[in-house]
């Protein structure tokens, strides 16, 4: 799942730098001095910043519990494109057929459908622009498809991915799932300077019995200042360090995303055994700061 964006930066010229010293040299008023706060001031911390117990998040920040008759847009966007990267199939819409409330649930839903010069078509939608978050917990209580070439992800990226570009802003995989595989979720960061310098960290959750699609199961992240960790049902499985990821970008803001995509390089392209539609069931998404 990827961005890439790139950017210049800008030149003082010689002549600027000559003015602005004639500038200082005609100034009649001494410059103000910024002295140090006394000693002992205390320092505010950034909100959950400190390492916490999973048990410790109970402040409920945001939510989206899907118990509306249609998708919230003051906390979501569609991102409709009829191409994606990563060698993907689908075309992305907005159409109910792709996306739907039910039951308090939100389904994003694969269909096999001719449509714009695709064969399949899907939902991707994202919190940017609506809601950035920083350190704490998110919770996302999700019942997830199969089937090879089926790909489906809860994932985040760096709110400032349009100004840095892929994979410097970072982004956070906090549930991928090969379909063709369907009891293994795959859990990565990928970091780096810039695509050709693209870095990764990962590792794998594989449940003890049955897979991801045949029951709902609680996906959750946490974020504190140089650490990462993820959780499936409040168990821990993986943890991360700045002291393990160089550069580290992700004490910044990310922006959800939830989406299923149809093959790609993940898990291939879907073949004979594949069905559809393919739905990703979503009962909520939380987050929370700790007290």
């Amino acid at each position: 799942m990827k961005n890439f964006l790139s950017f210049s930066r800008l030149r003082l010229r010689p002549a600027f730098g000559l003015l602005l010293t004639l500038g200082l040299l005609n100034c009649t008023k001494d410059p103000e001095k910024i002295l140090p706060a006394p000693p002992g001031t205390p320092v505010t911390p950034v909100l959950n910043e400190a390492d916490r117990d999973f048990a410790q998040y109970t402040e409920l920040a945001w939510s989206d519990e899907f118990d509306g008759g249609q998708l919230d847009q003051s906390k979501w966007t569609y991102e409709v494109k009829d191409s994606w990267f990563n060698n993907e199939l689908q075309a992305t819409t907005n159409s109910p057929s792709n996306l739907f409330l039910n039951n308090g649930q939100l389904n994003i839903q694969a269909r096999k459908e001719n449509y714009n010069g695709k064969s399949y078509t899907s939902a991707r939608i994202i919190t940017k622009g609506k809601k950035d978050f920083g350190y704490g917990r998110l919770d996302v209580r999700a019942k997830v498809p199969k089937g090879k070439g089926i790909w489906p992800a809860i994932w985040m990226l760096g709110a400032n991915d349009a100004t840095v570009g892929w994979p410097a802003c970072g982004e956070i995989d906090i549930m991928e799932l090969r379909g063709s595989t369907p009891s293994v979720n795959v859990s990565t960061v990928h970091f780096g300077t810039s695509p050709t310098d693209r870095k990764q960290l990962g590792t794998t959750k594989t449940l003890a019995s049955g897979d991801f699609s045949q029951n709902f199961h609680t996906f959750s992240f946490i974020r504190s200042k140089d650490k990462m960790r993820w959780y499936l049902d409040g168990e821990l499985y993986y943890t991360l360090t700045s002291g393990q990821v160089s550069p580290y970008p992700f004490n910044n803001p990310f922006y959800v995303i939830l989406n299923v995509a149809v093959g790609g390089d993940f898990d291939g392209n879907p073949d004979a055994s594949t069905t559809f539609p393919q739905s990703m069931q979503v009962e909520y998404v939380k987050f929370w700061n700790a007290r």
